[in-house]
């Protein structure tokens, strides 16, 4: 079995990935739910919360360990593996390589979290892969809660998306990374205020792709998903519908 976990609702934009690049898969999904959002969280917190996570997911059987948060990849996945040497992991982080490679102007954004963007890893990912692009990171605060709470149509989100964006798409930027899985559901949004004027760049394949190669046995099972939340499991299993998730739906049973 494949476990995935995120701190809420954002990473079912990868497991909808890892879906489709691995239909037969057995899959397990856990969502932090008591302690979302991460974003706001300090790195001991965020640590304690995947280590504790990582154990429950191995202890019910996963034998391949899908980080699908931003936030957690980029404080606690070191200690994760450190926890867990005999379980692959894979993390995601932003896709600051693919975006400086593929930028024209020499200018690209990332949205992140508040953690991620003050993480000593996303300025290494920037040195290592960002060299010779201008790289402006915009932390947006609120913006996984209003995901988490399905308030995708709500105005004050609307009109928080077009103030940091726009200032961002003024400056030249033609490529924006989406740095938290949770705005992979706010894509309409961003596309709307983005209209053309710069592509949004999405990790969710690439991380797909990754497991897919690591998965070995595991890419044959009888294609089950185990739905897990540590607190509200209800609303885990509403969300999906809303979120247009349902073939994951359906798999849930």
């Amino acid at each position: 079995m494949i476990g995935v976990f995120d701190s809420g609702l954002g990473g079912l934009s990868v497991l909808a990935a890892l879906v489709d690049a691995l239909p037969q898969a057995d899959f397990a999904y856990y969502a932090d739910t008591a302690h979302v959002p991460y974003g706001n969280k300090s790195e001991t917190q965020i640590q304690c919360r995947v280590l504790a996570i990582g154990d429950y997911l191995a202890s019910h059987g996963c034998d391949l360990l899908v980080v699908a948060c931003n936030t957690a990849t980029a404080a606690a996945v070191q200690a994760l593996r450190a926890a867990h040497p005999g379980i692959p992991v894979v993390g995601v982080e932003p896709g600051i390589k693919p975006a400086a490679q593929d930028s024209k102007s020499g200018r690209i954004a990332v949205l992140a979290t508040e953690a991620t963007a003050r993480s000593p890893r996303l300025q290494q990912l920037i040195r290592e892969h960002a060299g010779r692009v201008e790289v402006f990171v915009e932390p947006c605060p609120g913006w996984a809660t209003h995901v988490e709470m399905l308030q995708l149509d709500d105005p004050a989100l609307a009109a928080d998306v077009r103030a940091r964006v726009e200032p961002l798409l003024a400056r030249g930027v033609d490529r924006i990374v989406l740095g938290c899985t949770h705005y992979s559901f706010l894509a309409p949004l961003l596309s709307e205020v983005v209209d053309g004027r710069a592509e949004l760049v999405d990790v969710a394949a690439a991380v797909a792709r990754q497991t897919q190669r690591l998965a070995g046995r595991l890419a044959h099972g009888s294609g089950r998903l185990q739905l897990h939340a540590s607190a509200h499991p209800e609303r885990l299993r509403a969300a999906l519908p809303r979120l247009h998730l349902g073939r994951i739906a359906a798999r849930a049973g």
